[in-house]
């Protein structure tokens, strides 16, 4: 059988026993061929990326894709191991690059592996945006000899990538502090060690050489469990945070010099100010699950600021269309315009790196003035009927301030809820905010009580 449930919202992610496969990887690169044609993205005289994460069958899969690339004409441009970051970057910076697509299953599990294909101005393939079309064309596999076959390149990105960051945040700003940096056996090998080798930071580096088995822990920040051996190590060391990635090196964790995790509202808060620094009264975007400090930051330093939904092809998608300079998203995800609208974690931890170097003032300092509210952390439910649920909360609390951007978003002066359907898993989700921690439990039963009900 097709395995159609492997193409989600973002990207294609599945199983590699059971329902990955070279054979099916080189249907996904073909199809992805013909989408390209279809939307008359072609050159002979351009290239397509292709790179690859860790994994143990992530190199298969990529020589099967670069094949079906070439037989659907395109020339391809390997990058070999990358980030995601860094393959982003390749497939945005270089006006003769057209699109790209790359092996990785992110923050998953070893026994996953999947594809993101993006385009050459960043914009990444999603549900509602070829994904559909990439699955149906895979599925029936009828492929046609397009004639020559295109040509076949290696090429190291990263020297350019350094470049662009080093112009954002400058090295000579950051002072010497100590860092220690878990990779979680992900991609940051890649990018991160020569990028710290030309800074004044001493680095103490944990579970850094890739291994898609991923022996130590599950390479996902978000997850509070993961960062348990960052923060013995910060507290160890003295260092002055500690900086956590996911697999594919998109996503950050954050723990404080007393080796605290710091919330992931208030890392993108943090990163977002900084951001202004370089760009006074920018438009700032964080996502509607996010505290309300954010906003209160942000604006207090002069930004403009603006809810988007979650997923990173929505909000990228926002990005462009409104001329936004910087967005954060609760899931660990940044996105930053001067890196063509996609996350960069090199640059936040730059960001960070530049922050203590300025401040003069300790992590646990800079993040003790957004302890304001209380929030609940994100809840999730299995229900039988998502849009019933939605009415019923839509009906209770439309008295709020409503806004209709992903589920069901009201605020009130001393709290706020969201209730979205997940793209990716059969839950509601629960974010919920009040200004004090009774007011947050009592709304929290009465919210709850209607989803459960």
């Amino acid at each position: 059988m097709f395995p159609k449930q492997i193409f989600k919202a973002y990207d294609i992610r599945g199983l590699v026993e059971g329902e990955l496969s070279d054979d099916l990887a080189y249907k996904i690169g073909r199809a992805y061929g013909v989408f390209l044609h279809d939307q008359g993205i072609f050159d002979n005289k351009k290239w397509v990326v292709v790179g690859y994460d860790m994994r143990p069958s992530s190199a298969g899969y990529s020589g099967a894709v670069r094949n079906a690339l070439r037989d659907e004409g395109f020339n391809v441009v390997d990058v070999g191991l990358v980030t995601t970051p860094l393959f982003n970057f390749a497939c945005a910076h270089y006006s003769d690059h057209l699109a790209g697509i790359m092996v990785t299953a992110s923050h998953n599990p070893a026994e996953y592996n999947g594809f993101k294909m993006t385009l050459g101005d960043g914009t990444p393939v999603g549900k509602g945006n070829g994904m559909e079309e990439i699955r149906d064309l895979a599925e029936k596999a009828e492929f046609s000899t397009v004639g020559q076959k295109g040509e076949l390149k290696n090429m190291n990105v990263l020297e350019d990538y350094i470049a662009k960051i080093f112009s954002l945040v400058k090295p000579q700003e950051i002072k010497p502090l100590k860092i220690v940096l878990d990779a979680g056996n992900g991609m940051g090998k890649v990018s991160f060690v020569e990028m710290l080798k030309r800074l004044p930071v001493q680095v103490e580096y944990m579970y850094l050489e890739p291994d898609g088995t991923f022996p130590n822990h599950e390479a996902n920040p978000l997850k509070i469990e993961t960062l348990k051996d960052l923060q013995s190590k910060v507290k160890e060391v003295g260092a002055d945070f500690g900086f956590a990635l996911d697999g594919d090196a998109d996503r950050i964790g954050l723990v404080d010099e007393k080796g605290e995790v710091v919330e992931a509202s208030f890392v993108g808060a943090l990163v977002g100010l900084e951001v202004l620094r370089n760009n006074p009264g920018a438009y700032l975007l964080y996502d509607l699950r996010s505290s309300k400090i954010l906003r209160d930051v942000w604006e207090a330093a002069g930004g403009h600021t603006g809810m988007c939904p979650v997923g990173h092809a929505l909000i990228k998608k926002k990005m462009k269309e409104e001329g936004v300079k910087y967005a954060s998203e609760l899931s660990l995800h940044l996105y930053y315009e001067d890196m063509y609208g996609v996350e960069s974690t090199d640059l936040s931890l730059l960001y960070f790196l530049r922050l203590i170097s300025q401040s003069g003032k300790k992590m646990s300092e800079l993040v003790a003035p957004f302890k304001k509210y209380f929030h609940s952390g994100e809840i999730n439910f299995h229900v039988a009927d998502k849009d019933r649920i939605l009415a019923a909360l839509r009906e209770k609390y439309q008295d709020g301030k409503v806004v209709d951007l992903d589920g069901f978003y009201t605020e009130y002066p001393t709290w706020w809820f969201n209730v979205r359907a997940s793209n990716t898993e059969p839950v509601l989700r629960l974010n919920l905010e009040a200004n004090s921690k009774e007011e947050m439990e009592q709304r929290l039963v009465e919210v709850k009580s209607i989803i459960e009900g």
